[in-house]
């Protein structure tokens, strides 16, 4: 047996080198591809495809379960909401919705999912270990944006018509406050603190900032754009870092992605990505925020420290929705 004991420290040495190459940063991806029906994945550390995969009929709005074991997804086109393996990327089940889902939301819970049904104004909430519709929430004409407090107490839907942001208690599943934005409202997002709530409006061509606490509008931002013509800045996607100090707006046909200083509201710079940026997404370690870009089929990659984009990742058509694995 003493023969093999000179090899211990050289094994031991080896598998504490490979524990320490391997990335800590390198998170998942994944991007739904509207209009070829398809999953791509992302390796974060690679900054490139590593697979996609054909899922269900115009996916959209992409969430991960609490645990990460699932991706659940709208398929628009489907009519329902289907769940799969994050790992395998094996189909696993539908859950019921209205027609037409397009965004969605998990409860910090980890079990009641919001689905947004553009066309019959409701917001579904299903159970989604049961897959059991717990009950439907009358909204506004078209809904759409999904935006949970970290708290788990409010969820805030916005309806593109009607052109309000909805106020609804998770408890109750009530709306108990309505507040007027502009045109056609699309995403919805609180920051971690839960003092501000950011709603982009696409038509309107702004961003409404509401206290949470009284519903009314802080603050209204507007973009100007040196050589883009103002009904092509759409905001659309919002993403606000962990301290709260930065939102980055996706700003539609206008190419760009606008970073703003949320103690003041102003606009710090313009990051040029892709056409026609839509929805954004942050590592979970915040240095990277990714972008799908709808026309130009490439999702951008921004590095979030030094606001600059790094890389261009090419993926299917019509990118739409994006989530990262949490781990």
């Amino acid at each position: 047996m003493s023969r093999f004991l000179p090899l211990m420290p050289v094994m031991v040495s080896a598998a504490i080198a490979l524990f320490y190459v391997t990335p800590a940063d390198a998170y998942m991806a994944y991007i739904t591809n509207e209009k070829d029906n398809s999953l791509s994945v992302i390796d974060t550390d690679k900054l490139e495809v590593v697979k996609t995969v054909k899922i269900g009929q115009r996916p959209r709005g992409i969430v991960m379960s609490k645990d990460g074991k699932w991706l659940i997804i709208c398929t628009s086109d489907d009519n329902d909401v289907k769940v799969y393996d994050a790992k395998t990327l094996e189909y696993v089940k539908s859950l019921p919705s209205g027609p037409d889902p397009e965004l969605l939301t998990l409860h910090p819970d980890g079990k009641r999912l919001y689905i947004a049904n553009e066309d019959d104004n409701l917001v579904t909430v299903v159970d989604i270990e049961t897959s059991k519709v717990i009950t439907e929430i009358p909204v506004g004409v078209e809904p759409e944006g999904m935006g949970m407090s970290p708290d788990g107490k409010v969820l805030v839907n916005t309806s593109e018509t009607t052109n309000m942001a909805h106020f609804i208690d998770t408890t109750t599943h009530k709306t108990f406050d309505n507040v007027l934005v502009d045109s056609r409202p699309r995403v919805a997002m609180f920051n971690a603190a839960q003092t501000q709530l950011w709603v982009s409006s696409e038509v309107g061509g702004t961003v409404a900032v509401i206290n949470p606490a009284d519903r009314k509008i802080i603050s209204k931002i507007n973009f100007a754009i040196p050589g883009v013509e103002q009904e092509s800045i759409q905001p659309v996607g919002i993403r606000i870092t962990n301290d709260d100090k930065i939102a980055f707006v996706a700003l539609g046909p206008a190419n760009r992605v606008a970073v703003i200083d949320t103690s003041t509201f102003k606009v710090l710079k313009y990051i040029l990505v892709g056409q026609r940026v839509w929805q954004m997404y942050f590592t979970p370690d915040y240095k990277y925020l990714l972008t799908t870009n709808g026309a130009s089929n490439d999702v951008t990659v921004i590095d979030v420290a030094n606001q600059k984009a790094i890389k261009s990742i090419k993926v299917g058509r019509y990118p739409w929705g994006v989530v990262v694995s949490p781990n």
